[in-house]
């Protein structure tokens, strides 16, 4: 085996922007020959995956990946460099297997997927986040990605009765569900679920717009005010886009045609770039 010298390291890592550690394996896998070395590394993505990483992730896509049985699913953001390569079908393909990869197993290491990615497709790519949900009983998890992948939702709904999820009123009811939460945005499924502190802010913002007010009124206004702010994020509050109601009567209503109780138990909702926001 040829020794290998800081200086050989340095070249190859020059050369292709790949790690050190990287450098060093392929330069003793291939007994110091540095064209040898380097083509080692592209074929094993290193090189262009290091090089890229750096590089500004603000498009991407929104993947899902559903059970055979429906009652689990997990959801992915997956960010590249541009548009273009966010549109290409075999990025997306790529997303739909990580997703899957992930549906597997949520802590799963798939940093060779990702290395083999960057080289094929040419730009950065970064696997930014990913979560699950599942149904223990009677119930389904169905998702929903809006057109350009942009925004994507997971939804999970229990049941008493595992015939119900067959109907096509259940059906129908998930897919509108879905589409409210992409439209609406809830920030959370109730009002059990709200950041409490951000809760009082609203009253303390609320109180002092109407301070001027007699005592006695001041915090029937403020629940007002905070009643409209549930009916504004909270899911089961907001107007049904669909019709006159809420979400909440409309679930109940779908539910006594169906003679079934329905209770939404979560959802996510991912857009592209909202953790970069942050």
């Amino acid at each position: 085996m040829a020794d290998i010298s800081a200086s050989q390291v340095k070249k190859l890592r020059e050369q292709t922007g790949a790690g050190l550690m990287d450098c060093k394996k392929a330069l003793t896998e291939n007994n110091g020959d540095h064209e040898a070395a380097v083509e080692w590394l592209r074929k094993k993505g290193a090189a262009t995956a290091e090089k890229k990483a750096s590089r500004s992730t603000s498009e991407g896509v929104i993947a899902r990946h559903l059970s055979e049985n429906g009652k689990s699913g997990t959801i992915v953001e997956i960010n590249c460099e541009t548009d273009f390569v966010a549109k290409n079908e075999k990025f997306q393909q790529f997303c739909d297997e990580i997703a899957a990869g992930y549906a597997a197993d949520s802590s799963a290491n798939l940093e060779e997927q990702r290395t083999k990615a960057v080289a094929e497709i040419g730009e950065n790519i970064q696997f930014t986040r990913n979560e699950s949900l599942s149904i223990d009983g009677p119930g389904a998890v169905t998702a929903y990605i809006h057109h350009g992948a942009k925004v994507g939702v997971l939804l999970a709904v229990a049941t008493n009765k595992d015939e119900t999820t067959g109907t096509d009123a259940f059906k129908e009811l998930l897919s509108d569900i879905t589409l409210q939460i992409t439209a609406a945005s809830p920030d959370a499924l109730d009002r059990t679920q709200l950041d409490q502190s951000k809760l009082e802010k609203e009253r303390e913002i609320a109180r002092e717009q109407f301070k001027d007010k007699p005592a006695q009124a001041i915090e029937k206004i403020v629940e007002g005010k905070i009643e409209k702010y549930f009916a504004e994020v909270c899911l089961v509050d907001q107007d049904f886009v669909k019709g006159d109601t809420s979400v909440k009567d409309h679930v109940a209503s779908v539910a006594k045609g169906l003679d079934d109780e329905i209770v939404i138990q979560a959802f996510l909702r991912y857009q592209v770039g909202e953790t970069q926001e942050d």
